[in-house]
C-alpha cells in the first residue's frame, strides 16, 4: 500500500506509553475466554474447595498473573517492544485513518469522525475495560477504535495474513460498524438483541449481518481509497482477503476445537467475509452492503 508520503489522521489517542502493557489487567482474560472456560468453571462454584480455587485465581489476576495461561486460555507475558518498528506501524495506522476520513467525508453527508485510540495490553475504554486478547474493536458509546499494534503480529504468525494491507482492512472493517453507529444500525440491533432476552443463537445470527456488513463497508472504503488516491500495490487486495478468511468464524473455530459449530459465529464464515469484502470493492456502492 502507498502510505508513506500521505497525511496522518489527527484523531489518534496515543496510550501505549501510559497503557497497562503486560501488567495487571494486560493478562487478564478476555470475555471470550472465560466464556470458553465456563463448563470447567461451573462444577467449582458447587464446592467449597471449587470456590477456593476461584478466589485463588482471582487473586492471581490481581497481582498480574493469568492462571489461565497454563490452560492455554490467556496470553504469555508481553515481549520488549520494538519501539522503531511500532512507532512505525502507528504512522502507518493512522495513515490509513485518514484515508477512511477522506473517502467517508466525501461519500457519507455528515459524517463524523472518530478517534482511534492505540494502546499496549491493556486500557479503559467507554464500553468498559480493553484488553489486547479482544482484538481491535470499536465502542459506540465514546465513538472510539481501540486498537493494540501487537494485533498485526498475531495476524501475520498466528493466522498466516501478513501485509499492510490486512491491517487496513482491519481498521476499515472497524471503521465499518462507526458508519453503522452513526446509522443508527447499531442501536436498532442492540434493540432487537434485547427484545429477544436469553436467545444466543438468534443475537449471534443478527451479530454476523452486522460484521459482515461492516466487511463490505472496507471493501467499499478500498475502492474509493484507489480510485481517488490510488493507494493500492499489486498483491494488497489479495492481503486484505487472506485476512478476512483467516478470521472467519468456521477457520478459528477448527482452529481452537477441531470442529465447527454454526450457531456459535458471530462474524461469519471465512467465505462469507471474503464475499462482502468483495461485494463492496467491486462498485464501492455501500447500498449494495444490505445484509439485512
Amino acid at each position: 500500500m502507498k502510505w508513506e508520503n500521505e497525511r496522518k489522521s489527527s484523531n489518534v489517542e496515543d496510550r501505549r506509553e501510559t497503557s497497562g502493557g503486560s501488567r495487571g489487567g494486560g493478562n487478564m482474560p478476555s470475555m471470550g475466554t472465560m466464556m470458553m472456560l465456563w463448563p470447567i468453571i461451573k462444577p467449582l462454584l458447587r464446592t467449597k474447595f471449587g470456590w477456593g480455587v476461584i478466589a485463588v485465581g482471582v487473586v492471581a489476576m490481581m497481582s498480574g498473573f493469568n492462571p489461565l495461561a497454563i490452560l492455554g486460555g490467556g496470553t504469555a507475558p508481553s515481549l520488549p517492544v520494538n519501539k522503531a518498528k511500532d512507532d512505525k506501524n502507528a504512522a502507518f495506522i493512522s495513515t490509513v485513518l485518514a484515508s477512511t476520513e477522506d473517502v467517508w467525508g466525501k461519500k457519507l453527508r455528515g459524517y463524523r469522525e472518530p478517534v482511534m485510540v492505540l494502546y499496549r495490553g491493556s486500557t479503559q475504554s467507554g464500553c468498559g475495560h480493553a484488553s489486547s486478547q479482544m482484538g481491535p474493536f470499536y465502542c459506540p458509546a465514546d465513538q472510539k477504535v481501540y486498537l493494540d499494534l501487537g494485533f498485526f503480529d498475531e495476524l501475520a504468525n498466528r493466522h498466516n495474513a501478513p501485509g499492510d494491507f490486512a491491517q487496513a482492512y482491519v481498521l476499515a472493517h472497524e471503521i465499518g460498524h462507526h458508519i453503522q453507529n452513526l446509522q443508527g444500525t447499531l442501536a436498532k440491533v442492540q434493540k432487537a438483541k434485547q427484545s429477544w432476552g436469553g436467545s444466543s443463537k438468534k443475537s449471534n445470527a443478527l451479530q454476523v449481518k452486522v460484521e459482515l456488513q461492516a466487511d463490505c463497508y472496507a471493501g467499499a472504503w478500498a475502492f474509493y481509497a484507489h480510485k481517488d488516491f490510488h493507494i493500492l500495490e499489486a498483491g494488497d487486495v489479495e492481503e486484505a482477503l487472506r485476512a478476512a478468511s483467516s478470521i472467519g468464524d468456521d477457520t478459528l473455530q477448527r482452529e481452537a476445537t477441531g470442529h465447527v459449530r454454526p450457531d456459535g459465529f458471530t462474524h461469519g464464515t471465512s467465505a462469507q467475509r471474503v464475499a462482502w469484502f468483495r461485494k463492496g470493492f467491486s462498485s464501492g456502492d455501500i447500498r449494495a452492503c444490505n445484509t439485512f
